[in-house]
């Protein structure tokens, strides 16, 4: 006998089904789960609240039955593919514009005239047009719906008080959560144990550094960006472990609210279509008055009506420029393919004309726009001074000093900065189709650049000294850790990234350009740090500490 009831298949719901739960509801109000659909703020409510309004435990997690009775109510953790507008009338609508619709006309008009081969060329720009629009807007719609695959993971969840891995469409209110680095979120959660976690939110809140996340309750008046203890959909657990509650699945997620929002957009209007709008306003005016004028003038002198009546559609195929939404057209396509090089997603064509017409941009509190990609620029190392070329994780710089490739050779201590920048690191690059990804944390996997493009090789260093331990960075004590056993260092080494502040407070001497130990100058390090803050630079400290005891 099978314990657990078959998955029934997921519904709509109708308006009978929504009045008897509203029905039901009333009644038993207490048994009526709490989820993202309610105004409620998860964030400010304690734990055991949370757990109440759930209607779960936070230590077993939630048993069979209660997963296939939430299942049936609130379906699959999916993102709802909207079937917006079909492909038919977003075809028609191409050829929605005032300028078009007098082409369509001299198209028929020079048809009836006999003059097909004015009819046919006139026919086929104005198709061109729709079509080159129809594929654009096409090919943006599949980029723009490949967003709901971002919640689309394997989870692991606990239930009935054991772990297990799922697939996260699966996943239903109340569930218990646990998260690792390297897991995307698949829902959003309210955390409840929390232990060194870092998020990375770039992709809901443009932030462009991990977020520190806790458990403790917060204010209600938290902004979204700031609610610490909530982990969102889509996003990606960098470093530490925390377990939550899922409160929002599919589309009650902010990912599910962006993708909706989305495709609620309103229909774009730009200067271009604005501008083309009124000129052929105009121009139908125009060309209506100059041909009345010259059938009524000919009519009155005595022409014939049928020969006056041509030459007036003669005048008005004429004077009509179909050329003009071709030309547009083309030039619109050539912007947006520019655009998609660049990784941008451009839905409708005018909307890369409004692009280019943009005199003032507004960004938020830093003042810069990022592509959350962290490069080391400078680098103190054995009282000198060195800069390092290149942008982003494109490994093709180097490492200079006066403007001069720098040889490790030359300066020990800096080889040793690389070398701890490498092995206290726990980012990894990966290519996947050709674009370089980062997983980890943005910083780190700077430093695992600024190695490779001082000659260290990722593996060999790390087979000559395997990590034993590792303390995670956490915001009471501003440092990562990792523990090496180095038998060409004494056997153990310790090796520390973080705050320069903290860090120098813990240091008794440092390497000199040579390799060997001085004493150190904390006021002058301490001073090169102010001066390396001061041109907008984040700087770490790299520290080591040998022959530590097993």
């Amino acid at each position: 006998m099978n314990p657990h009831p078959p998955t029934p298949p997921v519904h709509r719901w109708n308006a009978l089904r929504f009045l008897r739960n509203a029905v039901s509801w009333q009644v038993k109000p207490e048994r009526r789960l709490a989820t993202s659909g309610t105004p409620t703020p998860w964030h400010s409510l304690e734990l055991n609240e949370v757990a109440q309004r759930l209607m779960a435990n936070p230590q077993t997690g939630l048993n069979p039955e209660q997963v296939f009775q939430r299942r049936e109510k609130h379906g699959l953790n999916v993102i709802t593919k909207h079937r917006g507008i079909p492909p038919w009338l977003k075809f028609l609508q191409q050829f929605k514009t005032p300028l078009v619709y007098i082409l369509i006309a001299a198209t028929l008009v020079t048809a009836i005239l006999g003059e097909w081969v004015d009819s046919a060329v006139i026919f086929g720009v104005v198709l061109m047009n729709a079509v080159l629009g129809f594929l654009q807007e096409n090919k943006a719609g599949k980029a723009i719906d490949a967003l709901s695959q971002l919640v689309i993971t394997k989870a692991t969840v606990r239930r009935g008080g054991e772990p297990t891995r799922i697939p996260s469409e699966q996943l239903v209110p109340g569930d218990v959560v646990i998260l690792q680095a390297g897991d995307r979120v698949p829902a959003d959660l309210r955390l409840h144990q929390v232990s060194s976690l870092q998020i990375d939110e770039s992709a809901l809140t443009g932030e462009s550094l991990p977020v520190a996340k806790q458990a403790k309750t917060l204010p209600p008046d938290t902004l979204l960006a700031d609610r610490q203890n909530l982990a969102f959909s889509g996003t990606l657990v960098t470093s530490g472990k925390a377990e939550g509650m899922v409160w929002a699945i599919g589309d009650l997620t902010e990912t599910g609210k962006i993708a909706r929002l989305i495709t609620e957009a309103d229909e774009l209007t730009t200067p271009l279509t604005r501008k083309i709008t009124h000129f052929s306003q105009v121009l139908l005016w125009v060309i209506l008055t100059f041909t009345t004028a010259t059938f009524i003038i000919g009519v009155l002198r005595g022409e014939p009506l049928v020969d006056m009546f041509m030459a007036a559609v003669a005048l008005a195929v004429g004077a009509i420029p179909e050329g003009l939404p071709a030309a547009v057209t083309i030039v619109l396509a050539i912007g947006v393919a520019r655009m998609a090089k660049h990784r941008a997603i451009i839905r409708k064509l005018p909307a890369v004309e409004t692009l280019g017409s943009t005199t003032v941009i507004c960004s938020d509190k830093t003042g810069t726009l990022t592509e959350n990609q962290m490069t080391v620029q400078e680098i103190f190392a054995g009282g000198k001074f060195y800069t390092v070329t290149g942008t982003g994780y494109d490994a093709s710089g180097e490492i200079q000093k006066a403007g001069k490739h720098a040889a490790l050779a030359e300066n020990p201590a800096l080889a040793e900065c690389l070398r701890a920048g490498l092995l206290c690191n726990e980012a990894a690059l990966l290519r996947e189709d050709g674009v370089l990804k980062v997983r980890g944390d943005p910083t780190e996997a700077a430093m695992l650049v600024s190695a490779k493009k001082g000659g260290l090789s990722h593996a060999e260093i790390h087979r000559n000294a395997p990590r034993v331990d590792a303390i995670p960075f956490e915001s009471d004590h501003m440092f990562r850790a990792t523990l090496h056993h180095d038998e060409s260092r004494a056997g153990r080494v310790i090796y520390k990234v973080g705050a320069a502040e903290k860090l120098l407070e813990r240091c008794a001497d440092a390497l000199d350009s040579q390799g060997h130990r001085a004493p150190l100058n904390r006021t002058a390090a301490l001073k090169m740090v102010e001066e390396m803050a001061g041109r907008g630079l984040r700087v770490l400290a790299l520290v080591r500490r040998e022959g530590v005891d097993p």
